[in-house]
């Protein structure tokens, strides 16, 4: 059984697909629902919109109460990876160690990994990551904190906006003043 529902955030409505396994897909906000929906869907074509179950329904909450700025971690949210490749799997586990408010560079996740000049690759599994804010990739940043790479709806804007949310950087606000 493959299912889905959309919720309302701080930052707008998300959708979330899941499985008997766990969480298939987590969907930052499109322009619409339906855009949501749509892209949402990639991960789960067979997919109906139906009510989330208690677990999924817990996931849902605390997403909404990291993205209203509680730091919630999001680690104990089961992930369906059937579909995600070895490579991938292993970047998305060391991205959700990251904790709310900080940031590590594509590198140091690639080091972390064993794989000290794949930089490039993690920035590339994280550019397929389907578990948008449970795998926090928005957290992930270019060497010297520089904000790149960030392939959601309003790209490096929607990126610095959440790391805002979650309290880095509070003490530069051009930085985030140049950007909105």
């Amino acid at each position: 059984m493959h299912a889905y529902a959309l919720f309302e955030t701080a930052i707008g409505r998300c959708g979330i697909a899941w499985s008997e396994r766990g969480v298939m897909g987590l969907q930052l906000p499109e322009r619409s629902d339906e855009a949501t929906r749509t892209r949402l869907m990639r991960h789960c074509p067979t997919a109906d919109e139906t009510p989330p179950p208690k677990h999924i329904q817990h996931a849902i909450d605390d997403i909404i109460a990291l993205l209203q700025g509680q730091k919630k971690t999001l680690r104990a949210i089961q992930l369906d990876m059937g579909r995600v490749n070895a490579f991938n799997a292993r970047v998305y586990e060391t991205t959700r160690a990251i904790p709310p408010g900080a940031t590590r560079t594509y590198g140091e996740i690639a080091r972390a990994i064993g794989d000290a000049d794949g930089a490039r690759a993690v920035g590339q599994a994280l550019g397929r990551n389907p578990f948008a804010i449970i795998v926090p990739c928005h957290r992930v940043v270019g060497a010297n904190d520089k904000l790149v790479g960030f392939s959601a709806n309003g790209g490096i804007r929607t990126k610095l906006k959440m790391l805002k949310i979650e309290g880095w950087r509070e003490n530069e606000p051009s930085l985030f003043e140049e950007l909105v």
